[in-house]
């Protein structure tokens, strides 16, 4: 059931990129809250919260990581798996769906293979700024960096340099 479902999300995941596109509107505002989706695997080895709030001195950074949907799945505060999403691709999960409707200044997608259930958060997040690992789908940012997951630190600084650039981020 999981192959018909993704082939589904995808094609509604494509009309609502190109819809995102045409509508799209990058912020100017400065970044004071900020939000991270990841996976459970790059959470578990990486603390990605502390590594954004230290780095860009941002404080309550709020992180949400994909968990891969197990039988006895438990509903998690700071997890979601696809089981959280529907066949058009809306989110069933009301913690995660608030987590996605929240206007925040900045969303990084900290993840870099590709995944129809992160993307798909990432498209339909309200961020007001959205930033991700290059390589994944550039449609869905405002800014990319070229760098592994397993380097937070140099990406942190790099995408702090981008942000003091762009007047985002207090020197």
């Amino acid at each position: 059931m999981i192959p018909f479902k993704k082939y589904f999300l995808r094609k509604h995941f494509k009309k609502k990129l190109i819809e995102n596109e045409i509508h799209r509107v990058v912020s100017q505002n400065e970044i004071k809250t900020a939000a991270i989706i990841t996976t459970d695997e790059i959470s578990s080895w990486i603390n990605v919260k502390e590594e954004v709030e230290n780095i860009l001195n941002i404080k309550d950074a709020k992180v949400y990581s994909l968990k891969t949907h197990k039988k006895y799945y438990n509903e998690a505060f700071e997890h979601f798996s696809e089981k959280d999403f529907n066949w058009q691709g809306n989110i069933k999960n009301t913690n995660f769906k608030e987590f996605i409707e929240e206007p925040v200044d900045l969303l990084i997608g900290y993840f870099s293979k590709n995944n129809i259930y992160i993307e798909s958060a990432v498209l339909q997040s309200k961020a007001l700024f959205k930033v991700g690992i290059s390589g994944v789908n550039q449609r869905l940012y405002d800014i990319e960096i070229a760098e592994t997951p397993s380097k937070t630190d140099s990406f942190f600084l790099e995408l702090k340099k981008y942000l003091t650039v762009l007047r985002k981020l207090k020197n």
